[in-house]
């Protein structure tokens, strides 16, 4: 038989393996970075046999998406093998590649330590440098359970119990064999950048009644430099993490006393909120948005209209009042409602876009508690759009370059992403058609490039999600904006139109930060604490050489508050270089030191928290560098600073 390999046909039997055929028609350089193959839409293993029929086949090599995540599969079950052969009671469950890497549960009487890391790292490497071959074989179901009740590996026939196929394909590396559908690397000496990073707790299956088993993350790439770039933007994640700089900063905590997931804001994190909200307020205001506010608690009854309990109790709470249930909101867009209905509106009326920084609560599961991005209260930028269809590409455009002009500000890039419908959902066929519709053509009508997200859209409508990439090339989800045709049907929501009639309007359900926690906790991991200066709690602080110098730093100080400077002074009897040095690591932007020089000349030396010192300057001069500070990154984005005020 024939077969394609890219321009080349290559004459094959049936029967002969993949890696065979691919060898005759690729450079020994290209078929040694070749992991797999694809067939058709499938990747299979190098040593699969082909039939008869095979017309086509693509060699998948090391550095390829398709490749990498073969590489990161073959890494787990090396792990698991060197976990087995260290550790003989442990228990396999599950172990797939993930993204940068993969992971392994294991059932073991206690954790694994990092000392447990470090010899499972070098049994590994042993394994790799062995370089078995990985071997695939097809038994019956029993077949295999036999097998793995003679090895003990409980989880492994509960696996077993539920693929509803009568064989099932084991993998072999070694003394290793795994319950797997495979594609693997050849053998195990393809495994050449790898390293193991953390152990955290899992529930088997992420049922939290379920036993809590070891999960063992690890690293692994192609390439040896990417990995070592990996880990070095791992580092440096450790470095930024908001948590510890959250602590650092005095901005906020979390206390077991107050329960998990519910953020205590110390005064300078309080007042970077403040600095935020006023923002916010002041951009929507500007930008023709209506400041609103509704309950915390509302009906059940409002709840199952929406969809919302059958679509979303679970991640709500609920409460009861004079034999009442009441639910605690999760979102905001009931409220939203109800004011738009409180009155009759005319198509003249719309659109009505209703602004508010609303307090949320959702149940999250204890395990995915996060600092600041992942809570259970937290408070949203909020908004909800009701216009007339014929309005709905402009207010879509509108949120769209309210979003980029934002997100300018903060320095971020971003990615889009249109998510469609998802399988637990409300509404008809042609409303679902109807909103994805809209948000696609908007997207495409302004050249904003943007990738498929299938079935991750709201129960009740597609969405626009905003992705920012953060300093390390991370994403993160913050800004959406849904499109929605099912509530105001369900909430009988109209308008009058010019031909007198009554006629429904459509709702964009949509946030610019999204939650202000979460994004706190970004901005601050993206900055590395240092916050841009109009948002820094503390922009300037004035600090003393000796005793001599306090009078000179008061009324450099009120000078600078006048101004509406965020200022404040350090008077301590400390050495100067440890006052600098406290100072940086609070991320101040400004240290105006005051020594006899400076009390001499009435001015003060300007140090920048990255170290750089600008010498003596003038108060005034000081006062207007900080203000030209401030206003840079509006002024980059046509907008404009004011919160000097």
């Amino acid at each position: 038989m024939n077969v394609r390999v890219g321009e080349q046909i290559v004459e094959a039997a049936p029967g002969q393996s993949a890696g065979e055929v691919l060898s005759k028609a690729l450079s020994g350089k290209a078929f040694k970075n070749t992991v797999a193959a694809r067939l058709g839409e499938a990747v299979i293993d190098l040593s699969a046999p082909l039939a008869a029929d095979v017309a086509e086949l693509a060699p998948v090599a090391a550095d390829s998406p398709e490749g990498v995540e073969v590489v990161r599969h073959s890494a787990a079950h090396i792990m698991a093998e060197a976990v087995k052969k260290l550790f003989p009671a442990a228990q396999v469950t599950i172990g797939p590649a993930i993204e940068n890497g993969f992971y392994y549960d294991f059932a073991f009487e206690r954790p694994f330590t990092s000392e447990d890391l470090e010899a499972i790292q070098a049994e590994m490497e042993k394994i790799a440098a062995a370089n078995h071959p990985f071997a695939c074989r097809v038994v019956s179901k029993p077949e295999a359970e036999a097998l793995f009740k003679g090895m003990g590996e409980g989880y492994k026939l509960e696996v077993l119990a539920d693929i509803p196929a009568e064989t099932v394909s084991l993998y072999t590396q070694g003394a290793f064999t795994d319950l797997c559908r495979g594609p693997h690397v050849p053998s195990t000496g393809f495994l050449k950048a790898f390293k193991l990073t953390h152990v955290a707790g899992a529930y088997w299956r992420g049922d939290e009644k379920r036993p809590m088993l070891s999960r063992i993350y690890g690293a692994a790439f192609a390439d040896p430099k990417e990995l070592k770039a990996y880990l070095h933007r791992i580092e440096e994640a450790k470095k930024r993490d908001h948590r510890r700089l959250g602590a650092q900063l005095d901005l906020f905590s979390v206390s077991e006393e107050a329960g998990a997931g519910m953020i205590i804001w110390h005064p300078k994190g309080a007042l970077v909120r403040t600095i935020l909200e006023d923002f916010e307020r002041k951009e929507h205001l500007k930008r023709g948005y209506s400041i609103v506010q509704g309950p915390q608690l509302l009906k059940r009854d409002l709840w199952e209209r929406s969809g919302h309990y059958d679509n979303y109790r679970e991640n709500m709470y609920f409460t009861e009042i004079d034999e009442q249930a009441y639910g605690v909101k999760p979102m905001n867009c009931l409220s939203h409602m109800l004011i738009y209905k409180s009155r009759l509106r005319s198509y003249r009326d719309l659109p009505q876009r209703y602004f508010e920084l609303g307090v949320v609560h959702r149940h999250e599961k204890s395990g995915v508690l996060h600092g600041l991005l992942r809570v259970r209260q937290f408070t949203q930028d909020d908004a909800h759009i009701i216009c007339r269809p014929d309005q709905l590409q402009e207010e879509i455009i509108g949120v769209i370059n309210f979003v980029k002009d934002v997100v300018d500000l903060f320095g971020f890039e971003f990615e889009a992403q249109l998510s469609t419908r998802p399988e637990k959902s409300i509404g008809s066929d042609e409303a679902w058609e109807l909103a994805t519709t809209s948000l696609r053509q908007a997207m495409e009508s302004i050249g904003l490039p943007f990738t498929i997200n299938e079935g991750d859209g709201a129960f009740y409508g597609p969405k626009i999600d905003i992705k920012l990439k953060d300093a390390l090339d991370r994403r993160w989800q913050c800004a959406t904006i849904q499109c929605d045709f099912t509530l105001p049907e369900r909430f009988e929501l109209s308008y009058t139109g010019a031909d007198g009639e009554r006629h429904r309007p459509v709702m964009l359900h949509r946030v610019v930060l999204g939650a202000v926690e979460r994004f706190l906790g970004v901005l601050i991991e993206h900055t590395a604490g240092a916050f841009p200066c109009w948002l820094s709690p503390v922009q300037a602080r004035i600090l003393t050489v000796t005793d001599a110098h306090d009078a000179h730093a008061g009324a450099v100080l009120a000078r600078l508050r006048d101004a509406g400077i965020r200022a404040e002074a350090d008077l301590r009897n400390e050495k100067l270089g440890y006052k600098v040095r406290e100072a940086q690591l609070e991320k101040i932007p400004y240290m105006l030191v005051i020594g006899d020089q400076e009390l001499a000349e009435g001015g003060v030396n300007v140090r920048l928290r990255s170290g750089e010192n600008l010498g003596l300057k003038g108060v005034d001069a000081v006062i207007q560098a900080i203000l030209e500070d401030c206003e840079a990154p509006f002024k980059r984005g046509g907008m404009r600073y004011n919160f000097c005020q």
